[in-house]
């Protein structure tokens, strides 16, 4: 799936619950922290990683791609 930014960056956390993989921003730093989750194939444990345009993100075998949403 793909992912528009709307900033700069968003947080790990964050983009797990903006994409509904998980119920919650609590559940999203509960699965980064178990070791759940990878960034451009690197297991990620930064809850708060900042996130920006060209990286991908694996969670349950799910893959974000994100890419630069529209202009403000």
């Amino acid at each position: 799936m793909e992912f528009a930014l709307k900033d700069e960056y968003i947080e790990l956390c964050k983009l797990l619950k903006a994409a509904n993989l998980v119920m919650s921003g609590g559940e999203g730093k509960e699965v980064v922290a178990q070791g759940l989750v990878s960034v451009d194939g690197q297991l990620e444990s930064r809850k708060r990683a900042k996130i920006r345009a060209g990286q991908t993100v694996e969670f349950a075998g799910e893959t974000i791609q994100v890419v630069v949403g529209p202009a403000k």
